[in-house]
């Protein structure tokens, strides 16, 4: 998990991670596109050519910013898991919860509200590195699984990468099945249903 580990707004580590909270205040005070590297500084306390040093653009740093946060909230919520329940349970349990604290992640929301186009390289041309580590994760559980008789058989890697499809279409657009027919939380039960039935031998 040492890929995955928590690294909140709160618990800073290092003068870099200092800079990242402070790019991450300015993206949710003013979004993204004003936000600059002379803004990064000044709320860091730090003079330009620090942050120029450790990032040459606001492209490059947003990268490690969503990195790290999304990395904390998938760590923040398999630390959490039910280490006594099978590997099944506890792969959709990770995956339901991990959808559920992305959509409610403040940086997240902020950027879905104002940036939306920021994540669409990660949707349409690339993975990122915070999707990669969690499809390394998700692939070792599912191997686990298949191990302990708890997963069906097949491509790992296939089964990971399907799993984190199903989970894109949850976090980004579950708003728009939300009305007086259909509640967030019934959702996420549907995505439950469907994990399990997926993974089960």
């Amino acid at each position: 998990m040492t890929s995955l580990r928590h690294n909140g707004p709160d618990q800073t580590d290092s003068p870099r991670d200092g800079y990242l909270d402070a790019a991450r205040d300015c993206i949710l005070d003013v979004g993204w596109r004003r936000t600059t590297l002379t803004e990064v500084a000044r709320r860091a306390g730090v003079s330009r050519m620090t942050i120029y040093r450790t990032w040459a653009d606001m492209p490059t740093l947003l990268g490690d910013l969503m990195t790290r946060e999304w990395a904390g909230v998938v760590a923040a919520t398999v630390a959490g898991e039910d280490p006594a329940a099978p590997t099944l349970d506890r792969l959709v349990a990770d995956v339901v919860g991990t959808v559920r604290a992305l959509r409610e992640n403040e940086l997240f929301v902020r950027i879905v509200e104002l940036d939306p186009e920021l994540l669409l390289p990660y949707l349409l041309s690339r993975r990122g590195r915070s999707q990669d580590a969690i499809l390394a994760l998700t692939e070792g559980q599912v191997r686990e699984g298949q191990v302990d008789g708890t997963i069906r058989a097949g491509n790992p890697v296939a089964i990971a990468r399907g799993l984190l499809l199903a989970a894109h279409g949850f976090v980004l657009s579950a708003h728009t099945m939300v009305d007086d027919h259909v509640s967030e939380d019934e959702l996420d039960a549907e995505l439950t249903v469907l994990l399990s039935r997926t993974l089960t031998p």
